[in-house]
């Protein structure tokens, strides 16, 4: 079974980082998770200080609540005042301890000591690390999620290495170990499942 992972709002903001993520997701190389707070977040980021059109952003939201129906966790609220972390990211690390969540995907890594989550056996991790961890456990579906997600850009057109290249500045660590598959020697490529097909692009 794949492993529950949070995702907070940083990494959910970022359209590029997103839309890798839940890619990954629908291929079942872990389970993504999220909260109320953390949508609602992602949604106020968007909106006020990104400057999206709100109906685009909710269009957004929805397709990820559509697509991952079981990501959304409830009941975490009166877990908020017991955690030690940074108190704006309580939420988060609330979320994960109710969802018994493995890992934490988080821009914002210093905002959750060590002493705040270890209790828990909980993981956080930066989105570049969360992705070299995937390229080294699936580094045939990790490939092809990138293949498809570039193949269905066309305006304007996207190739793995253009993509990669955007992300640089983000996951820079994930973006040198994947071009050295797209390099190399032709790996095993997974097939979808009959009848899967990859998740609908995300709303910008």
């Amino acid at each position: 079974m794949a492993f529950p992972a949070i995702l907070d709002a940083c990494v959910l903001v970022p359209y590029d980082i997103a839309d890798l993520l839940l890619r990954l997701a629908h291929e079942k190389t872990y389970r993504p998770l999220w909260s109320s707070d953390i949508l609602k977040e992602t949604e106020r980021t968007l909106v006020t200080k990104l400057g999206m059109p709100p109906e685009k952003v909710h269009r957004r939201l929805q397709r990820m609540r559509q697509h991952f129906l079981d990501a959304e966790v409830e009941g975490y609220e009166d877990l908020i005042e017991a955690m030690t972390c940074d108190e704006k990211d309580r939420h988060v690390l609330a979320a994960a301890v109710r969802a018994n969540a493995s890992v934490i995907v988080t821009a914002n890594v210093k905002d959750f000591p060590a002493s705040s989550v270890e209790p828990y056996d909980i993981n956080v991790l930066s989105p570049d690390e969360f992705l070299l961890d995937q390229l080294d456990l699936y580094p045939s579906r990790t490939i092809k999620v990138l293949e498809r997600l570039t193949a269905g850009r066309r305006n304007p057109p996207e190739t793995p290495a253009i993509f990669l290249d955007k992300l640089q500045p983000y996951v820079p660590g994930f973006a040198g170990e994947a071009r050295k598959y797209l390099r190399g020697p032709r790996i095993h490529r997974l097939r979808p499942s009959k009848g899967m097909l990859p998740p609908q692009r995300l709303p910008r």
